[in-house]
């Protein structure tokens, strides 16, 4: 079967290419010699081929790219020049997420072999001992674990549940990693004290899309806060989620995850368009596909609960293998009636199927810690809200080792789904 491909070489190397392959023109065919990136992704869009051979040195490749080739399952070769420049090039583009190479002067038909293999193994993650990721896990060792905080739209406290969970970590001797990817208005900076203007999680994100991110980068960017705790402050202009791109997040999460046991990432609440690529929604999904653990966070009053039983509703699209936790905030009983622990839980239990509610009750000392830009444990260590937030700290890290638990096989048994039509 005669192999459909692309070629996108600039200068000489690619007549070359092109003039050894004649030959094999039975095993594989050029259906189109591509001036540019742009011209390689419009011939992938069509389904012209199964696999594209890039030039080292062809402008405006970035994880982006090479990401949407994957999710097409076409395969991708890169065309090295020999010598140290080769293997330059080749370092840079194992950090943009390129796995499949050859060297401009090895025989044709070895390239042709290898760009069958691109093909074959479509997206599957390949490695060797030269891949700087390959040598980075291996002197780090087991990556850490990554927890997602999650919730209806509102203010109904994601951020406080982020910061204070990522210092409850902290405090028991986790190193903890807290990255704001709100893309509707971050706050972890505000919440925290840091008056530093520049997203620092925007510039790993930068440096992953152009295959520069690694751990000693993503350190010199972040903040130090607390014990065992470094931030990437977000934009707080929404306009600007559009730098937030999600393959480069990916990459920003996987590299933080090398070198900390714990990644918490605080994401702007509810749901666009799933369907949207593009959206917001792309980002959304990229981070809860990582998370070993999602927290869905509502509020405990009646149109907090509604939103809550919605929001959780939407988790077999948005997190559908992921282990979810759900998390009430602000729990008083002066909106939701005495006891109102139980009674939340039972509101949820009833009307969404949610079982295992953690709650977090309402307290002046939140507002307190948030005016002086302090975790609770460091602000109120003796509150009650800084209690609830430690036993959620120790029963994430439970769950994550236990991921088999019933809720996460199925989060939205007993849903009732007329909820989500009124």
């Amino acid at each position: 079967m005669t192999l459909p491909v692309l070629v996108a070489v600039p200068g000489p190397a690619e007549s070359r290419l092109l003039a050894g392959w004649e030959p094999l023109r039975r095993e594989v065919v050029v259906v189109r010699r591509c001036a540019d990136v742009a011209d390689v992704l419009a011939a992938v869009g069509a389904g012209l081929a199964r696999a594209v051979v890039l030039g080292a040195d062809l402008p405006g490749i970035d994880t982006e790219v090479l990401a949407d080739l994957r999710r097409r399952g076409v395969g991708v070769v890169v065309l090295l020049p020999a010598g140290a420049a080769g293997e330059d090039a080749e370092r840079r583009w194992r950090g943009l997420g390129a796995t499949r190479f050859a060297v401009q002067d090895r025989p044709p038909a070895d390239v042709a072999r290898e760009v069958a293999l691109a093909a074959a193994a479509e997206h599957a993650p390949v490695t060797s001992p030269d891949d700087p990721a390959a040598q980075e896990a291996e002197a780090f060792g087991a990556p850490g674990r990554t927890v997602a905080v999650w919730g209806p739209h509102g203010s109904c406290g994601r951020t406080t549940v982020a910061v204070n969970l990522a210092a409850e970590l902290g405090v028991v001797g986790r190193s903890v990693l807290l990255v704001d990817a709100d893309t509707r208005g971050a706050s972890v900076g505000q919440a925290l004290g840091l008056l530093d203007d520049a997203p620092s999680v925007l510039a790993c994100v930068r440096a992953a899309a152009d295959g520069r991110l690694d751990v000693a980068g993503l350190a010199a960017r972040a903040a130090v806060v607390g014990e065992g705790v470094r931030v990437l402050t977000g934009a707080p202009d929404g306009g600007r989620w559009g730098e937030l791109r999600p393959a480069a997040l990916r990459r920003v999460l996987e590299v933080g995850a090398l070198a900390h046991d714990w990644t918490v990432v605080d994401l702007p609440g509810g749901t666009d368009d799933l369907a949207d690529e593009s959206g917001r929604d792309a980002l959304l999904a990229t981070v809860l596909d990582a998370a070993d653990v999602v927290l869905v966070v509502g509020t405990a009053d009646p149109v907090g609960l509604q939103r809550f039983a919605r929001a959780w509703s939407r988790l077999p699209d948005l997190a559908p293998a992921a282990v979810v936790v759900p998390v009430v905030n602000r729990l008083r009983s002066s909106a939701v009636g005495t006891p109102a622990a139980r009674r939340v839980s039972a509101v949820l239990r009833r009307v969404a199927g949610v079982e295992g509610v953690r709650t977090v009750p309402d307290e002046p000392a939140v507002d307190e810690a948030l005016l002086v830009g302090r975790p609770l444990a460091e602000h109120a260590a003796r509150s009650l809200a800084r209690a609830a937030l430690r036993d959620l700290a120790a029963h994430v890290e439970d769950v994550a080792d236990a991921p088999d638990s019933p809720q996460a096989e199925d989060p939205t048994v007993g849903f009732d789904p007329l909820l989500a039509r009124s």
